[in-house]
């Protein structure tokens, strides 16, 4: 996957705060990583948060501590809070989050240090597995979903539009385990799934239109929504629960 034209969406925000953190920090920094959607066309420069990865020598509550008072300036200029990781961790997980490491290691750029994400090896039948255990609890989330929200039609629209930055991931694992070619753009790794996969995935595409542009439905429609999509999520169940076989 090539993100590299896509390395100018990262803000200046973020730079500023990597560049306070090297010059300030109180502990060594092996190296550190711009990962998530400000390096794919989805990014939203007033609405998505700028991610990052700090890969660290070892845990230590003085580098918490410096971070807390860098988040208060930084923190309201939509610049998340990183992601904090060791070297053994990261090896030691792989089997743990294939499909968050997949992530990394496909969508990063590397602003310190060694660039120890791009050679992280996955192990196919971990990554089917998690995807495996993803889709699953997402068909019990979507019946939790329905009854906490008490028939409030904007709190489960929300919830269901939300969704859809948790499906997104696990399609491109999806997609990397059939082989086929993953695309930066969720609309395009949408369509790729209903290509590769005979599933109609028109309720994917919509949920990620009404995220975008933040969209409530009525109660008629947001039904029919949510019918459709817990149908489609047992296909995709369905889909990864073959590829065991």
């Amino acid at each position: 996957m090539d993100i590299t034209q896509y390395t100018k969406n990262i803000p200046a925000e973020l730079l500023a705060f990597v560049r306070e953190v090297r010059e300030h920090a109180p502990v060594a920094l092996k190296s550190i990583h711009v990962v998530g959607s400000v390096l794919t066309p989805d990014y939203q420069e007033d609405l998505s948060d700028a991610n990052s990865l700090f890969v660290i020598q070892e845990p230590q509550t003085v580098f918490l501590d410096f971070l807390v008072g860098l988040g208060k300036r930084f923190g309201r200029q939509n610049v998340a809070p990183p992601l904090l990781m060791t070297e053994n961790y990261i090896q030691r997980s792989l089997d743990v989050f294939p499909i968050e490491f997949y992530g990394f290691r496909e969508i990063h750029y590397t602003l310190y240090g060694n660039d120890i994400l791009a050679g992280l090896e996955i192990n196919p039948g971990f990554l089917r597995l998690q995807c495996e255990r993803e889709i699953k609890a997402k068909l019990l989330w979507l019946g939790r979903i329905y009854l906490e929200t008490l028939a409030d039609n904007a709190r489960l629209s929300h919830a269901l539009c939300n969704s859809i930055t948790a499906y997104v991931p696990l399609f491109r694992a999806i997609l990397f385990l059939i082989g086929r070619e993953v695309p930066p753009a969720a609309a395009e790794v949408i369509a790729a799934v209903e290509s590769m996969l005979n599933i109609d995935t028109a309720v994917f595409q919509k949920l990620y239109v009404m995220k975008r542009d933040q969209v409530t439905l009525g109660s008629d429609e947001l039904k029919v929504l949510y019918t459709t999509l817990y149908t489609a999520t047992q296909q995709v169940c369905d889909y990864v629960d073959a590829m065991d076989n």
